[in-house]
């Protein structure tokens, strides 16, 4: 079979499913702006034909598709596993007649209005929201919700852009500098942020899953340069099973990986915020293969190619993530982290440049059966001076 890999050295974890893809016995086919030679080793060695392309525009992805049709046949999978190329690997498969999402069911997962839309049809609950054009919409919607609101593009990556007004001062300073593009207004929901995450199979249904409570939204990580953690659950409440696996038959997902976002309200009710069609970010893949002593890229290279997925998978361990910012003093250090939870930790690195602003400079991974130990070790990193 062959499979078109969009991008695949970057993010910098992502050269693994070529590799899961060539160990599947499929024929790897790539297509970036990066020169051969600066690829890593082990992506070169997965990769049977390069095309690279000087800018990472649709014109130059198309050529290069239609080369490697021309070269090899058919088309069979094209895939980035990136949010940022979501739209432009649908635009492919539908000029290229590729099997999966298609040009005509891209937006639905990438309007944030659409989603809600789509939330409401199949009886999930949402945080009431509009896109709003002007002022005089945007302070109608206050009228209904009252302030805080947010306003975040209606088509946008991660919080790029997004903002949590309190008053009409601050409403009318969004609207005299917001960019030109669209943007919804959404109710503020106090809550803790909580996903449903994991690789559906070709009927549509989990091959895995499982759940991160975070420390704060990304809004609140990035507007206010906050640290943030988050972790894994062993065990998976029941509602947000229920809720998750409604919102990916509604969205009909198959043979992908899912990162869904919820609100856990104060109260304990879930509300959607935005589904994701594509792995979670940072290092969340290799999290999820941490806490399954599993391999979900070779999963999902299987799936790929027909095969099956391997499984099934019992969480074995939570898993938590630490990220830490440069611009903040920590009252420990690697040597004192690694003294103190050298057991659980799994990972520590520095985080590439273009994910600092959501996820930290430095970013340490622990794991551990035991959710409590698992959360003083995330503390014990996160401690200021």
């Amino acid at each position: 079979m062959n499979i078109v890999f969009v991008s695949p050295h970057f993010p910098p974890n992502y050269y693994n499913f070529c590799v899961a893809l060539r160990r599947a016995g499929g024929n790897v086919l790539a297509i970036a702006d990066t020169p051969y030679d600066s690829l890593r080793y082990e992506l070169r060695t997965a990769i049977n034909e390069y095309f690279r392309v000087e800018e990472m525009s649709y014109d130059a992805l198309l050529r290069g598709v239609a080369f490697l049709t021309y070269r090899h046949g058919k088309i069979d999978r094209l895939e980035s596993h990136n949010e940022h190329w979501l739209e432009t690997d649908a635009r492919l498969r539908s000029d290229f007649n590729v099997p999966g999402i298609k040009a005509d069911e891209v937006l639905d997962l990438k309007a944030k209005s659409r989603m809600k839309a789509r939330y409401m049809a199949a009886g999930i609950p949402v945080a009431r929201g509009r896109v709003v054009q002007t002022w005089d919409e945007a302070k109608a919607f206050v009228e209904e919700v009252g302030y805080p609101i947010v306003a975040k593009p209606d088509i946008g990556v991660g919080a790029a852009g997004t903002y949590r007004i309190d008053s009409d001062e601050q409403l009318s300073s969004f609207f005299a500098t917001k960019p030109p593009i669209d943007y919804i207004a959404e109710e503020f929901i106090r809550g803790a942020i909580v996903s449903f995450d994991g690789l559906a199979g070709p009927a549509g249904a989990p091959v895995y899953c499982t759940s991160h409570v975070f420390s704060q939204g990304i809004m609140e990580t990035v507007n206010e340069e906050r640290d943030i953690s988050y972790y894994s659950l062993r065990e998976l409440p029941a509602d947000l099973e229920d809720l998750g696996l409604r919102t990916l038959r509604e969205f009909g997902v198959s043979e992908r990986f899912f990162h869904l976002e919820f609100f856990r309200t104060e109260d304990g009710r879930l509300v959607a915020l935005e589904v994701n069609m594509r792995p979670p970010g940072g290092l969340t893949m290799d999290m999820f293969n941490w806490a399954i002593d599993g391999d979900l890229y070779q999963a999902w290279a299987n799936i790929a190619l027909g095969k099956s997925s391997g499984g099934p998978w019992q969480r074995k361990y939570h898993v938590g993530y630490a990220g830490r910012r440069h611009s903040h003093s920590y009252r420990y250090g690697y040597d004192n982290i690694r003294h103190t939870f050298g057991r659980l930790l799994s990972h520590h690195e520095l985080i590439n440049s273009v994910f600092r602003t959501a996820i930290g400079d430095e970013g340490y991974v622990f794991r551990s059966p035991d959710l409590a130990e698992l959360q003083a070790a995330l503390e014990y990193a996160l401690e200021r001076e």
